[in-house]
């Protein structure tokens, strides 16, 4: 991951707007949650806890699990963020005003990716398990 800048972006409406600082790398989660929640893989890049979020009364949070939680825009329905309790956001890729140097370099949960697509790009895959021993939830 290159080192980290200052990144803005918005939902699609424009109503929630937000900076953080994050790297470059895009990581896509293919488990149950994030493909239901999306309609497919997540791609969403890691900002930690720098985000800083304009209007956050349009935003909506939905506990998702015991350890997160998901957001999306009041207004446009635009999925903003899944956020481990603590405050560790992962802001969805298109949200971003300038994406050009993203690097999709890693997939999680690949033993959960099902056979209908398939990305050209070589990544770091990570199965569920591997994903939960990161996590320390296994």
């Amino acid at each position: 991951m290159s080192d980290t800048e200052n990144r803005s972006g918005s939902c699609l409406c424009g109503k929630v707007t937000f900076t953080a600082q994050s790297g470059n790398s895009v990581g896509a989660c293919n488990c149950g949650m994030c493909r239901k929640w999306n309609g497919g893989p997540q791609m969403a890049v890691f900002c930690g806890d720098s985000v800083i979020f304009e209007n956050e009364d349009s935003i909506s949070i939905y506990k998702s699990s015991e350890w997160a939680e998901r957001a999306f825009c009041k207004e446009c329905g635009s999925h903003l963020f899944y956020r481990f309790h603590g405050n560790q956001h992962m802001m969805l890729a298109g949200l971003f005003d300038n994406d050009q140097d993203f690097v999709f370099e890693t997939q999680y949960f690949i033993d959960n990716k099902p056979s209908f697509y398939s990305f050209a790009e070589e990544t770091t895959d990570l199965t569920g398990a591997q994903v939960a021993e990161q996590m320390g939830l296994g």
